[in-house]
């Protein structure tokens, strides 16, 4: 007689019974996008509400500028390279010349590094309430991102990176707080989050990636989709002015005249110190007076995710 076979028993492939909320294969699909953005919408507000943060001033700037120590560093192995190499005397002109075009840059790093020092200096001695205070906020990853975080770091406060999954370039840089270290794999949900919170906005010279963040919120201020104040810093005019002629674009009638006073530009720390502590303390005044102003930011304590109400995961502060 042939021995019964129960279902269990039978050839067929395992299959692990997994809830769909811890089903990886699932949740890292096409199917899933929508809910993987939730996610990053949400999950920031979890992280951040222990710490009561709800004001940042944001730097932008290029991920290849390099510390002045590392930039001199650099150009002197290039000078012992060239020598060693069988290069051409353009290949070799080429490769020193690069070198020396970051030692040139690498006054940007030590001035946002100085800047981003002096506000979490003075956030930290003038406001006692954390909630109160103003944290810098960066991109999270090299060149001027991590010359914004190390500088908070050095003034010992805070800092938040908002870094982005990339195949290239962008990875953590070691001054942010490591519980305010985000990592976004959407890029327009990063920029909510960079949005969001932000009081000031500090561009320094930069690519692509700068130039988009600044005119993003360029963009959402001039069309008032934000109803906040937000000073635009742009550090080093020569550069700006190089790259971009404003005032064409009011000749040619594709901006108006005044959109031009949405930013200013800087060309030391003190000034740009100055100008952003002023900016931020005027709304201050303004938000005072008006608190109940239908049209103001909701700040950052949804009921939702208060830890009196929640069965999770805060730590004490």
């Amino acid at each position: 007689m042939e021995e019964n076979i129960t279902p269990k028993e039978e050839h067929t492939p395992q299959f692990k019974h997994v809830k769909a909320y811890e089903n990886l294969d699932f949740l890292n699909s096409p199917a899933a996008r929508t809910i993987r953005v939730h996610c990053e919408m949400l999950e920031p507000y979890y992280r951040l509400y222990p710490y009561s943060i709800r004001k940042t001033l944001v730097f932008f700037g290029s991920a290849r500028t390099l510390p002045k120590i590392d930039a001199e560093e650099a150009l002197a192995r290039e000078h012992r390279k060239v020598k060693e190499l069988p290069l051409t005397e353009a290949e070799r002109k080429l490769r020193i010349a690069a070198a020396e075009r970051n030692v040139a840059n690498s006054h940007y790093y030590e001035m946002a590094r100085r800047l981003a020092y002096d506000l979490t200096k003075w956030s930290e001695e003038h406001f006692s309430n954390p909630a109160d205070r103003y944290y810098i906020c960066s991109g999270g990853g090299p060149g001027i991102m991590e010359a914004a975080n190390r500088g908070a770091y050095e003034a010992g406060g805070k800092s938040l990176g908002l870094g982005i999954n990339l195949p290239f370039e962008q990875k953590p840089n070691p001054f942010i707080t490591p519980e305010l270290d985000f990592e976004f794999r959407y890029f327009f949900v990063r920029k909510y989050w960079f949005l969001y919170l932000a009081h000031a906005l500090v561009a320094f010279p930069g690519g692509f990636g700068t130039m988009d963040e600044l005119f993003e919120m360029l963009t959402l201020i001039q069309t008032r989709k934000t109803p906040k104040k937000i000073p635009i810093v742009l550090f080093g005019r020569e550069f700006w002015e190089k790259i971009i002629n404003f005032d064409v674009f009011v000749e040619l009638g594709y901006i108006s005249p005044e959109d031009l006073e949405l930013f200013r530009y800087f060309d030391t720390v003190e000034d740009a110190r100055e100008y952003i502590i002023r900016e931020v303390m005027s709304d201050m005044v303004s938000t005072e007076k008006f608190p109940t102003r239908k049209d103001a930011e909701d700040t950052l304590h949804p009921h939702h995710l208060d830890p009196r109400r929640t069965h999770g995961g805060f730590r004490t502060i």
